[in-house]
């Protein structure tokens, strides 16, 4: 044993040795190259597929700005006559303009005031449409309008999702809508929220000589929530039909989904989010009949989509319950048919499903919890093939009844490829690669995957990016970029392209990116250990981290820096506070400091209320354990973030104050959470780097970043 040993050691020495004389031959990339936008020739552009035609032709935008018809198999182009996206409409200067296939815009609508999310029905034949909080519809032949509801308000409001709706049920990409049409075309199924008894958190602008106050309806932890009920209406018009629900119950609704033949099926969930039904409404007079039941001793996860087999044969759950996102067939009924994925591995979505041959093409981090592959399960056998290959991370496009798939894939040591393959997982043809071609030219500094021990046992993944031109004997600053928010891990063996790390790796700087317990790698049975302790074992998995770090013979154990927004940036204060011993500076952006502040959904999926946790909302705020602190933190806000409120900071602020701590503040007045404009992007870009260059480097801030 001990000769191999000795054997490896000569090896990796060699290996370096030999990497530092072809390091010599190339060049490092300027400061112009990396910030000013200079030409390099590393990389060049994949080529721009749009999405799919047919099962077996891909549409490919090309430098013509024309959009073709690829066909799959024999890779022969025609023009495609249709937008690449298909009949669209959009609000120009408050208006809605319909665009047809063939690209001919009409005005819809002439408004002083504007229409938000105007949504085509599936026919095409109408747009559903918000407008002062009300819903409508205007039928494009004739442009007859249709008025749905008349009680919007400033706290009424119908198609238009209330704020915690947004951010945390139906998500960002509603853009706050919140109707959605049936298959026919036939209804349209909208929420109806009532925020007057949601307290009113005040946003203070400070524009002008007066500035203003601009008051959001915000429920933080333990909180009422907006009152919902759910409804149906015929695109005609008419009266509304209730799903039959008591909107003043402790509840919440998800998104619906349309059945093939028309069904409305309604998510519904207990305030405690440990208890998720599915209902299907009945369209004429509400009532409600379960097809589903779950319970999890934890919380329960919203789904985003339901998988409905053709000619009534069931449907596709996704469900984590056994600690392990998994695909199970359910009758129509809700019963369930049967189980067809398990282990120890994460299926992350539904790519296709033939339903003739019933064949499902799914996504999953199954060869390794950093990567992902494309699979296809065969719902008669259960036999799963993998169709991807390699250990690379495959980001996929699957054609619609999954005969052919086109892949980009890459890790850590290869730049992104783009192939075309079939079914049966067979190479047709590589589509492009990113790699440049002057890459071979550069120094540029490599980032390799390692794992670190828990204190408790559990092995978890980490990315290292070691400084170039590293001096034998010389010990470098850490600099540890993280998130940490539940299932929103950062740690994947895949091409990372940021030029910035190759200036930071060329000043000397170790970059590491870490993911805790609770980030994915351990699916729903990591995420279950952080339950109404949010944070807790986190930061100490960050901790575990940083102490092997600090144990290497390159850590300059001085300056082991954490940097991270939102919840990134409250990982960051915990740093600083609970984890004092270990990290000596950071960088927090936009942080929660006390989950007490943040919004009801999100906070109490993990936590439960402030009532029934008080001390678990008290061991996970960083200000509890402010008496800790000790090293530099850099703390940032922006005045009117209307997720995470600027009330956060000041609270720490305060804290840190009234002990008599150092510390650096910088507020940026009217910004949103995280920075919207480029001037203020810029700003703080260049205020970390200087934080950087200060306190990790010892050096002069570049004239450059100026």
């Amino acid at each position: 044993m001990r000769t191999r040993r000795y054997l490896s050691v000569c090896l990796t020495a060699t290996g370096f040795f030999i990497s530092g004389l072809q390091a010599q031959e190339k060049k490092d990339l300027s400061f112009g190259q990396i910030f000013k936008g200079e030409a390099s020739g590393l990389s060049q552009p994949l080529p721009a597929i749009r999405g799919w035609a047919d099962d077996t032709h891909y549409i490919e935008m090309r430098s013509d700005a024309k959009a073709w018809k690829v066909d799959a198999q024999t890779g022969n182009a025609t023009p495609y006559e249709k937008a690449p996206d298909g009949a669209s409409v959009a609000v120009i200067q408050n208006d809605i303009i319909y665009t047809s296939d063939e690209g001919i815009k009409t005005q819809l609508t002439h408004d002083t005031t504007q229409e938000r999310n105007p949504t085509l029905s599936p026919d095409g034949k109408y747009v559903a449409f918000t407008h002062g909080n009300d819903l409508y519809s205007i039928e494009i032949a004739t442009k007859k309008q249709t008025r749905y509801t008349t009680d919007g308000t400033d706290v009424i409001y119908n198609g238009w999702a209330s704020w915690v709706y947004y951010e945390e049920i139906l998500g960002r990409p509603s853009k706050y809508r919140a109707f959605w049409w049936s298959p026919d075309s036939k209804h349209i199924a909208y929420m109806h929220f009532n925020d007057s008894k949601v307290p009113v958190f005040p946003i203070y602008s400070a524009t002008g000589q007066h500035g203003y106050l601009e008051n959001t309806r915000y429920p933080e932890a333990g909180d009422t929530n907006p009152a919902v009920k759910v409804g149906i209406v015929p695109v005609t018009g008419g009266n509304t039909v209730w799903s039959d629900f008591n909107e003043n119950d402790d509840q919440y609704f998800g998104t619906p989904f349309w059945t093939a033949d028309g069904h409305l099926w309604l998510q519904w969930m207990n305030r405690g989010q440990d208890n998720l039904k599915i209902y299907d409404v009945n369209l004429e007079n509400g009532s409600k009949k379960e097809v589903y039941d779950e319970k999890q001793p934890t919380w329960i996860d919203w789904k985003d989509d339901m998988t409905f087999l053709e000619n009534g044969k069931g449907f596709i759950m996704q469900s984590d319950k056994t600690g392990w996102a998994h695909l199970y067939w359910y009758n129509m009924d809700g019963s369930l048919k049967k189980q067809l994925t398990s282990g120890n591995w994460t299926v992350n979505s539904i790519a296709s499903i033939d339903n003739k041959n019933l064949l499902i093409c799914f996504v999953a981090r199954k060869e390794a919890s950093t990567r992902t592959d494309l699979y296809q399960v065969n719902m008669k056998t259960g036999v799963i093939t993998r169709l991807t290959f390699g250990d690379y991370f495959h980001s996929t496009m699957v054609s619609p009844n999954g005969s052919f798939f086109i892949t980009t894939y890459s890790n850590l040591a290869t730049p992104p490829v783009m192939a075309l393959l079939n079914n049966k997982g067979k190479v047709i043809r590589e589509l492009g690669h990113s790699k440049g071609p002057q890459f071979d030219q550069y120094n540029l500094a490599g980032t390799k995957i390692r794992y670190y021990k828990t204190r408790d046992g559990l092995e978890l993944p980490m990315t290292i990016t070691m400084p170039l031109h590293m001096q034998e004997g010389k010990k470098y600053p850490i600099l540890i970029s993280i998130y940490g928010g539940p299932n929103a891990g950062t740690v994947y063996d895949n091409w990372k392209s940021s030029l910035p790390a190759q200036w930071l790796a060329k000043e000397g700087i170790i970059q590491v990116a870490i993911d805790n317990r609770s980030s994915g790698q351990l699916g729903k049975m990591g995420m279950n250990y952080i339950h109404r302790q949010l944070g807790r074992h986190e930061i100490e998995d960050y901790m575990d981290a940083a102490t092997w770090l600090r144990a290497q013979p390159w850590t300059d154990t001085s300056k082991v820096c954490i940097t991270g927004g939102s919840f990134g940036g409250y990982m960051t204060c915990m740093a600083l506070t609970y984890g004092a011993g270990v990290f000596t500076h950071g960088m927090a952006n936009y942080s929660v400091t006390d989950w007490q502040l943040y919004d009801s959904h999100y906070t109490e999926r993990y936590m439960d209320t402030p009532a029934e946790n008080p001390d678990g909302y008290r061991i996970t705020s960083p200000i509890y354990y402010a008496d800790r602190y000790k090293g530099m933190l850099r703390i940032t806000h922006g005045t009117m973030d209307d997720n995470v409120h600027i009330q956060n900071s000041i609270q720490f602020v305060d804290k840190l104050e009234n002990l008599g701590k150092h510390f650096e503040f910088m507020v940026y007045p009217g910004e949103r959470h995280g920075w919207r404009t480029s001037i203020k992007n810029r700003h703080s870009d260049n205020e970390m780097y200087r934080f950087i260059y200060r306190y990790l480097l010892e050096q002069p801030f570049p004239n450059g970043f100026e």
